[in-house]
């Protein structure tokens, strides 16, 4: 069977809508009706008139999507795409973290999970942070979490102080910047471009610094032809579709690997994905009054974006 069509057929059938994150592989890209970053993946989940939501992404999107979305099917094609910057703040530990800063106001980053949502003030994103905190009351102190990396380039950016959470990305953490250097002075007419969730000194050799959202309209507005992408290496996929004339490097991370993936990313496959359309399953549920909590810094963050 050609698992492409089917999954047309499925989407029809279903009146289904397919929501892609940018580090999904390619097919998946391709197959979908909407491919973006976090925030224009959750603008998307709440304007949708579909019935079923498809989500290929991570844990956390879908869960952010069935926020949105109470009363739709939201479908995940492997339930244990996690994201390990998520795990990594478990909501026990991070309501005792917050429990110590009680005149704080929470800023959680959308990459957690909903019960940290729920004991969050707002939502951020990495292509909305910046604006998003700049919106908070300058006598009002600020608890930042899960990344911590995201959360000083806020501080740098914003000039505000915030008490972070020592969270990170797995893959973002792991950029090498020694071989970053060496890839400068190999392509020494090429722009590093890097997310704002790598480590500082993978950032200070950076010639933009943005979501990925905004890496991709970099290197489409910039005149620079050759671009060293510092960010998981499935973006690279819609940077070649929108400018095929550039060249695109992927930075390596600190093992022997060419370029950086998302093991829980790469989990969801066309073959899962048809599968979890035509059984309906596995699917995101959220218990009520989680899902109130989880939708009010949400709602925030998209009326403040």
């Amino acid at each position: 069977m050609d698992v492409e069509a089917g999954i047309q057929q499925l989407k029809k059938d279903l009146n289904a809508v397919i929501l892609a994150h940018y580090y999904q592989e390619s097919e998946i890209q391709d197959v979908a009706d909407f491919v973006g970053d976090s925030l224009a993946l959750a603008q998307q989940a709440e304007k949708t008139t579909a019935d079923v939501i498809v989500f290929c992404g991570v844990h956390f999107m879908a869960e952010t999507a069935k926020i949105l979305n109470p009363n739709k099917l939201v479908l995940l094609p492997d339930l244990d795409a996690g994201c390990s910057l998520s795990d990594r703040c478990p909501p026990g530990p991070f309501k005792a973290f917050k429990d110590k800063h009680p005149d704080h106001f929470v800023v959680t980053y959308v990459n957690s999970s909903a019960a940290v949502k729920a004991l969050s003030d707002v939502i951020v994103t990495s292509s909305n942070a910046v604006k998003i905190v700049s919106k908070i009351p300058a006598d009002r102190k600020i608890l930042f979490a899960p990344d911590q990396h995201l959360g000083r380039y806020v501080m740098k950016q914003t000039g505000r102080d915030m008490v972070l959470w020592p969270g990170a990305c797995m893959v973002h953490e792991i950029f090498s910047e020694k071989r970053l250097v060496q890839l400068k002075v190999e392509h020494p007419e090429a722009d590093v471009i890097a997310h704002p969730e790598c480590e500082a000194p993978v950032l200070a050799h950076a010639h933009y610094i943005g979501s990925t959202k905004q890496l991709l309209e970099y290197t489409v507005s910039s005149p620079k032809q050759s671009f060293i992408v510092v960010t998981e290496a499935g973006i690279i996929h819609q940077m070649q579709l929108k400018s095929p004339g550039k060249t695109f490097i992927p930075a390596p991370p600190d093992n022997g690997c060419a370029c950086n993936e998302c093991p829980h990313m790469r989990l969801n496959t066309m073959e899962k994905l048809y599968r979890c359309m035509r059984d309906k399953t596995p699917r995101l549920d959220l218990h009520p009054e989680l899902r109130q909590a989880a939708y009010a810094p949400l709602k925030r963050m998209l009326e403040w974006s």
